[in-house]
């Protein structure tokens, strides 16, 4: 076999990935995702190997909860290779990280130039504010910058609008000014818990997700299990980060269309929901909550009963607010076929979370790679199909009656398990990584598809770490929402899709 299958929350020894030349990598990367809907591109890299470049793709097959593993190898030597992204655009971003890091030059890349600027870039030469826009002319057209610095409280990025008045032709999204090398870093610091506390500041409204992924990578190869009563808690904390954090969104969208009860109402629902972290580890974002081999704040009588009367209040309020906000005239207006997208534009750019869901994609890891208890709860995602505003807000709001759902029926099986001896704390400094492995885990955190892949050398040290933030797939979509739209729109359209600077950023 040219590759191999794991399922999610899994590792293996790296020999055991095939080694392909470039055309064979090439031509069943391709097969994947060219001739098979339910194939998406999980994660894509480089990194140095053997006084050379060893590549990795990871193909997510949603039908049957496998991801095939590829790889390719080639000297420092050479600089030129032909490119995917001409006849499979979703991977246009990952060869753009690749060309990044190394300098490789794909031929016949769409628009080859770096995703972000980092100090170690592979040319210097390649600076910001040399970023080549893309540029049409014509008497009738006019170009708004807007950024890098913003006026709210936001992460430094620029937004080129090209518009024929206030319509918008093309907005270009160019990021990178405050690249933060976490990746780096996860192979600069040695010890386990400096790497558990980056993973969790690669994007602070995500800690439990990427927390959660780092977490299952170094459990794989620690040969660290996962109990039932550790999944079940994880689940809970996973559902709740998607609550507070799609809450908080509904309150800033209805902010942007001057509903100003909608953004009182929702925005105030936030802080239980995240008070409710402070109670059970300490830290409102839940800094500190996860960590590989067992569970530092374990849910007691007195957490859980706490978190019922939590979300009853709060589903109360919600459900009245969620209910007025979304058949209003005056928010469906603006709501309404504003920022629309199409299911064929995000399966072309390889879109995941709500941005594939409103248009009736069935891309989420909770039931197309269930790990932790996803497995048992046989998770049924929301989908929309309208793929508007309306149908980002309409889907978070979904989403929030569902993870309450959820939440309270993994409450009645932690009940129902009792309580039971967990394992004590690892001691860190006397763990070894297993030599010579790769390993991989995938999150449906509230953005989206968060992956993250860890590969250790002879001695058992890392050798690389990757991180995928779903924002990667997904800034492109926000570009293809706006165009067509009145640049007044843009603010709602951004909201709505909520991507991350930082997690873009790494």
């Amino acid at each position: 076999m040219n590759w191999i299958e794991l399922h999610n929350n899994a590792s293996a020894p790296l020999h055991d990935i095939p080694v392909l030349s470039y055309e064979k990598f090439c031509a069943y990367v391709a097969e994947f995702l060219n001739q098979n809907d339910s194939c998406h591109c999980v994660s894509y890299y480089a990194f140095p190997y053997n006084n050379g470049l060893k590549f990795i793709a990871c193909i997510a097959d949603d039908s049957d909860g496998i991801i095939y593993i590829l790889s390719h190898e080639q000297p420092k030597s050479v600089t030129k290779l032909a490119s995917l992204s001409k006849d499979i655009f979703e991977l246009h971003i990952f060869e753009r990280e690749i060309h990044e890091n190394f300098g490789i030059d794909f031929i016949g890349h769409p628009w080859l130039k770096p995703v972000r600027y980092a100090h170690n870039r592979a040319n210097l030469e390649n600076e910001i504010k040399n970023y080549p826009f893309f540029k049409i002319t014509g008497e009738a057209l006019h170009q708004v910058g807007v950024g890098p610095i913003h006026a709210g409280v936001i992460e430094p990025g620029h937004f080129r609008f090209i518009c024929n008045g206030e319509n918008v032709l093309h907005l270009e999204i160019q990021l990178g000014y405050q690249h933060k090398g976490i990746e780096r870093l996860f192979l600069e610091k040695s010890k386990l818990i400096q790497r558990a506390i980056l993973a969790e500041s690669i994007a602070g409204d995500t800690v439990v997700g990427h927390s959660l992924a780092f977490a299952h990578n170094m459990e794989q190869l620690l040969g660290l299990s996962e109990s039932k009563q550790l999944a079940i808690i994880r689940s809970i904390a996973l559902e709740l980060e998607r609550i507070a954090v799609h809450i908080g969104d509904l309150s800033a969208m209805c902010l942007d269309v001057a509903y100003q009860l909608g953004s009182s109402v929702f925005g105030s629902l936030r802080t239980p929901v995240i008070n409710y972290f402070q109670w059970w580890c300490g830290n409102r974002f839940a800094r500190t909550l996860i960590r590989p081999g067992y569970n530092p704040y374990p849910l007691e009588k007195e957490l859980i009963e706490r978190l019922k009367k939590m979300l009853d209040e709060f589903e109360i309020k919600f459900d009245e607010i969620s209910k007025k906000t979304f058949t209003l005239p005056s928010v469906l207006s603006r709501f309404e076929k504003t920022g629309q997208v199409t299911a064929q534009q995000m399966k072309l750019i390889g879109a995941v979370g709500i941005p594939a869901r409103i248009t009736g994609i069935r891309r989420d890891i909770r039931t197309s790679h269930p790990s932790m208890y996803y497995t048992e709860l046989k998770y049924q995602p929301v989908i929309m199909d309208s793929g508007d505003v309306y149908a980002h807000g309409r889907l978070k709001s979904h989403e929030i009656s569902r993870s309450i759902s959820y939440i309270r029926r993994l409450l009645g099986k932690l009940e129902e398990l009792g309580k039971q001896q967990e394992p004590d704390r690892p001691n860190y400094p006397q763990l070894k990584l297993k030599k010579n492995y790769f390993s991989i885990d995938l999150v449906e955190g509230w953005r989206g598809e968060i992956c993250h892949t860890a590969i250790t050398d002879q001695d058992g040290n890392l050798m690389h770490y990757k991180v995928k933030d779903p924002s990667m797939h997904n800034w492109l979509g926000l570009a293809l929402a706006v165009r067509n739209n009145e640049i007044s729109d843009f603010p709602i359209c951004n909201k709505s899709f909520d991507l991350s600077y930082c997690g873009h950023d790494l």
